[in-house]
């Protein structure tokens, strides 16, 4: 048999773990003190969010390149659809209605865009500027079905507006 991933804190998926997202949030604050580069930004939360857990397969940044057209951004993991509008798929509905989209199941998420065969579930959070206007959304895959909860997206979200809300 073999053993699930540990992620760097020792936990699993399959073991109901779930990050510590005040630790999580304190390690990207302490990287990210003083930079205002967004790219520079994403690409650091990219990294450390996926690196937190298991379940996370593909951790990335899709931004707003022109009025309602998503580009990709830095990223962890496999290959990623290179441009999304919002009127498709889970990033696309994120960022049209500036919340958070919590998928247990992408093949029961009708315009759902497949940029992975693997992915089995997905939540997508909308990155607020300073003035409150969505710039990017971050998109967590996972292969496993009904990976992700509501904790997540508190945990997430919270990080998100403190490294974005003065960016």
């Amino acid at each position: 048999m073999v053993n699930p991933p540990l992620d760097r804190h020792g936990g699993t998926a399959q073991s109901g773990f779930m990050p510590d997202y005040a630790d999580l949030s304190r390690t990207i604050s302490a990287l990210t003190e003083g930079e205002t580069d967004r790219i520079a930004l994403m690409a650091t939360l990219a990294c450390e969010i996926h690196q937190s857990d298991a379940r996370f397969d593909w951790t990335g940044f899709y931004r707003v390149v022109a009025p309602g057209v998503l580009k990709i951004g830095p990223y962890q993991g496999g290959h990623g659809c290179l441009v999304i509008p919002f009127e498709r798929g889970v990033c696309g509905a994120a960022a049209r209605t500036g919340q958070v989209q919590l998928v247990a199941d992408v093949t029961a998420f009708e315009g759902h865009i497949a940029c992975s065969t693997t992915t089995r579930s997905e939540i997508v959070l909308p990155v607020f500027d300073a003035a409150g206007q969505v710039i990017a959304v971050l998109d967590i895959d996972s292969d496993q079905p009904a990976a992700f909860t509501e904790a997540d997206a508190e945990g997430l979200s919270a990080i998100l507006r403190g490294v974005f809300s003065s960016a």
